[in-house]
């Protein structure tokens, strides 16, 4: 019974294990070229090892289990089996929450990216007009940043002209939809707006920053305002 209880351990689970680990390692890579060489050859050297442990049973009626004078080799083999699941556990969680780490990082950066296009769309300084405008044009693809300057031209000038400055912060900014290379995220601002003579006027904004992804950067296509209905 103890030699039963050592073959189906060392001689039949572990190489078992090793190879259902190798397996898996490439179910979770999506067998990558690399990976199906690798794979190949360390599944040939666990057969070829098994094939050896049979021919030694069938002649010396003695395996890697049940040989007394081997505990270095079961350790071995123990210790190569272990290793092979472990690495298949780690591999297997980085492949699988991959998805949501990569999510996790876009919506941090269409978060930030949008808040910061909205605060620069509301703050102006007559001091130095294109400030807020060229910093929020660093963040848009080409089409949204000339856009962006022509509607706010007119604007700025007639700002500086009258010497009012204004100043926005964002009070909360969430994703509203998200995918692998566009997604709409919702940015509220206080905005709060100096006119020489009068009092500051405070405002609540509310924007919808639309972004998309080129080359693996973010870059907003369009800012526009969220109507109440």
């Amino acid at each position: 019974m103890r030699n039963r209880l050592r073959v189906a351990a060392f001689d039949v689970l572990a190489p078992v294990a090793v190879l259902a680990a190798l397996i898996y390692i490439g179910v979770a890579l999506r067998w990558p070229l690399w990976w199906v060489s690798v794979c190949s050859v360390l599944c040939l050297l666990v057969v070829q090892a098994v094939v050896v442990d049979f021919v030694l049973a069938r002649r010396d009626r003695v395996t890697v289990g049940t040989d007394d004078e081997g505990p270095g080799l079961r350790l071995a083999v123990v210790a190569t089996a272990t290793g092979a699941l472990v690495a298949a556990v780690a591999v297997g969680y980085l492949q699988w929450t991959r998805p949501d780490r990569a999510l996790e990082a876009d919506s941090a950066a269409v978060t930030g990216i949008a808040s910061s296009v909205a605060e620069a769309s509301a703050t102006f300084t007559p001091q130095n007009p294109t400030a807020s405008i060229d910093r929020a044009v660093s963040m848009m693809t080409p089409e949204a940043a000339d856009r962006f300057r022509n509607e706010f031209a007119n604007v700025a000038e007639d700002m500086a002209g009258r010497n009012v400055s204004a100043q926005a912060s964002t009070v909360s900014a969430g994703v509203e939809a998200i995918g692998p290379k566009a997604a709409s995220v919702a940015v509220i601002l206080r905005g709060t707006q100096n006119s020489p003579g009068q009092p500051p006027d405070t405002a609540v904004l509310a924007l919808r920053v639309t972004l998309g992804e080129t080359d693996g950067r973010w870059l907003v296509q369009d800012v526009a305002p969220i109507h109440n209905r």
